[in-house]
């Protein structure tokens, strides 16, 4: 991988994360002051376009066709219908629009499709991202050319314990496709999963292999695991708040000009949870009631909970706070 900015190690990295909580936050919140309003909360919206029947084998996942799950496969949605609920999302106070489909990798009789969702939800002044597994070099560049503002693509976890969780492909290719899409000019969109069985020093990992790219990713999203029914992650055992919330400062405190966004498990955390993840420097959500196939919080218990905090939701599309102070 390119590496332009500053090298972090494990013994770094692990040196922030084992500080005491309350320093470890005041250093990740100051961190975080010095890039961002932090009051100030990106809202996103995930759109499956595709759904199920994925050739992967993600253990975590209800989407593959191999894990033993029961949820049907679908085809590529309409353009029309992938519009229609980018409007909603707007008309909501979404400023990003993320579509998302369980493929192995995009066909090519896809594209045509693909293309014309990013630069219809471009038309509506929102910012697009799209996960559509791997990409060869002919379809970044048309996504590219259609506008694409972000690809994502989770590395999940570390290296080391990626191969206990998805055997269908590999940690290089994952890393692969992320270097082909930074080197077409395509912002990059990657974080992991915690709570799969994973090691402290797996999270650790994962947190410098992203952070070491050159540049990091400009947004970073930190799933906690939910459970899926008929998956092999089905009886995972949570992780502890506290260790979850260490993960969202360090990641905060090693890549501070990125969006750390709280992902997919917010609808098992408390206020309190989800108030300390804020803290510690996460300020980025996804709204809606699901995320693909997992339950997400609704849109008033956001509203009550950003009332009760005093934050709000970002209304610029297109520029974070800290790109606004370069």
């Amino acid at each position: 991988m390119k590496n332009t900015s500053p090298t972090w190690t494990r013994e770094a990295a692990q040196a922030v994360y084992d500080l005491p909580l309350m320093d470890l936050l005041f250093r990740a919140q100051t961190v975080h002051r010095e890039n961002f309003d932090p009051n100030k909360i990106q809202t996103s919206k995930l759109l499956s376009i595709k759904t199920g029947g994925c050739a992967e084998d993600c253990s975590y996942c209800s989407q593959s066709a191999r894990n033993g799950s029961k949820l049907s496969a679908s085809k590529l949605i309409e353009v029309q219908r992938v519009l229609t609920e980018a409007r909603k999302a707007k008309d909501g106070g979404a400023t990003r629009f993320c579509m998302g489909a369980a493929w192995r990798e995009p066909k090519d009789r896809d594209m045509d499709a693909l293309v014309a969702m990013v630069e219809g939800v471009r038309e509506l002044g929102m910012e697009t991202c799209m996960t559509l597994g791997m990409l060869d070099d002919n379809q970044v560049f048309r996504l590219r050319d259609a506008g694409l503002d972000y690809y994502n693509h989770n590395i999940d976890t570390s290296e080391r314990y990626y191969p206990e969780v998805i055997t269908t492909r590999t940690f290089a290719d994952r890393i692969d496709t992320m270097n082909r899409v930074q080197d077409a000019g395509i912002k990059v969109c990657s974080g992991g999963i915690l709570g799969m069985g994973e090691e402290v020093g797996d999270r650790l990992d994962m947190l410098v292999t992203l952070a070491n790219m050159g540049p990091a990713p400009e947004s970073v999203p930190i799933n906690m695991l939910m459970p899926q029914e008929d998956t092999p992650l089905a009886d995972a055992k949570p992780i502890d708040p506290i260790e979850f919330v260490r993960v969202i400062a360090t990641a905060r405190i090693m890549m501070p000009k990125s969006y750390v966004r709280l992902s997919a498990g917010r609808s098992d955390m408390t206020d309190e949870h989800q108030a300390m993840c804020f803290f510690a420097g996460a300020n980025s959500i996804f709204v809606g009631e699901t995320l693909l196939t997992a339950e997400n919080p609704e849109e008033d218990t956001d509203s009550i909970l950003f009332a009760k905090l005093g934050l709000e939701a970002e209304t610029v599309a297109g520029q974070s706070c800290a790109e606004a102070a370069e």
